[in-house]
């Protein structure tokens, strides 16, 4: 009897233990590199989180995002992002002193406190109809600035691309966020993260068949338009010229 009940565990066990195994090559295989790019060594790994993304985009956050813009008018919509936009703003300006460039910090605090009182709590952009610039800063270019390296491009579900670089530039800027820690109570704060995600979720819309339609390989489509807008964004536009 001990004989014909251990037969069945043993065989269990072998079918688990050959399930780990084949999962285990399975990482391994998605972690190795795949392609020629040296700005993405791990190439293969990526690929892999680039999929779940899909699916999870395709499953939850685009169809959040359809609905949001078919139901919600063109101006709270335009309110929603200059709100959310204002207070990024202070992000910005913080980052561009960090960087040294404290005209343009002094800039992006001055937008700040004129859209918060004339704009009505940033509903309304009116630092920029009086001339003064949005910019686009944050921690990754920060570093950059200061000299670190990118470490290599990566891409993970729902945060999508990045660098190793920007990956710590993201976490500092998402642990400084002023929703973050400027909300106390949970419900609403998480509210306001989740309106943040979706608005700027359906911003992007209008990009998606961009880039089905002009993309061979989706992947690396995106890939080296992020490295390549990063780039710019880290030189202010006028980056040096790559070697061959």
């Amino acid at each position: 009897m001990r004989n014909t009940i251990s037969a069945p565990i043993k065989e269990q066990r072998s079918e688990k233990l050959a399930a780990v195994l084949a999962f285990a090559a399975l990482l391994l295989s998605a972690c190795a590199t795949t392609g020629n790019n040296p700005k993405d060594p791990n190439e293969g790994f990526n690929r892999a989180m680039f999929e779940v993304h899909e699916g999870i985009d395709t499953v939850i956050a685009k169809p959040l995002a359809k609905g949001y813009d078919a139901a919600v008018p063109l101006p709270v919509k335009a309110s929603v992002g200059n709100l959310f936009g204002n207070v990024g703003d202070l992000l910005i300006g913080v980052n561009n002193g960090l960087q040294g460039k404290v005209d343009d910090g002094a800039s992006d605090l001055l937008r700040l406190l004129i859209n918060s009182t004339v704009g009505i709590f940033g509903l309304f952009d009116v630092a920029s109809e009086m001339g003064l610039e949005k910019h686009n800063e944050d921690f990754g270019q920060t570093l950059a600035v200061w000299g670190m390296d990118d470490g290599g491009y990566l891409f993970l579900p729902i945060v999508g691309p990045r660098t190793a670089r920007d990956g710590l530039g993201f976490l500092v800027d998402t642990y400084a966020d002023p929703v973050r820690w400027g909300i106390d109570r949970v419900s609403v704060r998480n509210s306001a993260m989740g309106l943040r995600m979706i608005d700027i979720r359906a911003s992007l819309l209008p990009s998606d068949r961009v880039v089905e339609e002009a993309a061979l390989d989706k992947y690396s489509y995106i890939r080296d338009a992020y490295l390549q807008r990063r780039r710019n964004l880290i030189y202010d536009g006028n980056p040096p010229k790559l070697e061959d």
